[in-house]
């Protein structure tokens, strides 16, 4: 990009933050699905900036979302002086969800918008938001369809920001997310069609957490029995090959209970198990 173009560029992104603010305003009493990542929370700090006190953030916490995830979200909407509350889904006691389908995420999600829905009606919250913005549409995401039939918005997509974008309104903003590595579930590490448990869940919260205190930021352990494939930035893999750090990572992998431990070469992306999907099995 020429540097003469990074002042339209800037106008452009002002632009869409201004119609984000709009569209917040016209919702006048909103609730916020928080989770902590950097478009929740580049949501959650626009919306508390345009409504004040009609705005209410809710954390959710259960066995697929990581303790300390839970614990970051919950200091971040302290520090943005929203109202929150965190409140427990226990997905695992739906048994579509644990059969572990590609429509895992379906059932999820709306476990969770009922959730949510009944705290929005009890607070007198007039419309629900999530933090989809532009960049979601082109994977599989069936938690979307879910999203779409409870009448979930979302603010980001319609004013046509996407991850990039929100990073740097981020910054700009000095919030301490705009560079937080993606997150998604814990379950979205485990293959298609093998039952999802407590267990299975917490040896991978545990494992990336591990590698995240060996210093590596994005990265995801994809949990295939015995054996942990890993998916590291592959900007990280310099380092994850030297001698020591490779020792270091096996020994806290088999330490979780993993016999073998794969180094993925094609690197972290996102919905790498989406990857052997056909369309009749997205359905």
């Amino acid at each position: 990009m020429a540097v003469s173009d990074l002042p339209s560029v800037a106008r452009r992104l002002e632009a869409k933050v201004d119609r984000l603010r709009d569209i917040l305003c016209g919702m006048e009493r909103v609730l916020v699905a928080f989770s902590g990542g950097t478009d929740s929370a580049f949501i959650l700090k626009i919306a508390a900036e345009v409504l004040g006190r009609n705005v209410y953030a809710v954390i959710a916490s259960s066995e697929i979302h990581p303790a300390a995830e839970t614990a970051a979200a919950e200091r971040l909407a302290r520090r943005f002086k929203v109202r929150f509350e965190i409140i427990n889904v226990s997905i695992l006691q739906n048994p579509r969800f644990v059969k572990n389908t590609p429509r895992r995420c379906y059932y999820c999600k709306k476990e969770l918008w009922r959730a949510m829905r009944k705290i929005a009606e009890r607070e007198g919250m007039a419309a629900i938001v999530d933090g989809q913005n532009l960049d979601d549409e082109g994977d599989f995401r069936p938690g979307a369809a879910a999203s779409r039939e409870m009448g979930i918005r979302s603010p980001l997509k319609e004013s046509g920001l996407g991850k990039t974008e929100i990073r740097a309104y981020s910054r700009k903003l000095g919030l301490p997310t705009w560079n937080k590595p993606s997150q998604a579930c814990l379950s979205t590490r485990i293959p298609y069609g093998v039952p999802i448990d407590r267990p299975t869940l917490a040896r991978i919260g545990a494992a990336e957490e591990d590698l995240r205190r060996l210093g590596f930021g994005q990265l995801r352990v994809r949990d295939h029995g015995s054996i942990a494939r890993i998916e590291f930035d592959p900007a990280d893999f310099p380092r994850v090959f030297k001698e020591e750090t490779r020792r270091r990572i096996i020994a806290r992998l088999r330490k979780r209970g993993y016999l073998y431990v794969a180094i993925d070469l094609a690197g972290y992306r996102t919905g790498s198990l989406n990857e052997g999907l056909s369309g009749r099995c997205r359905k």
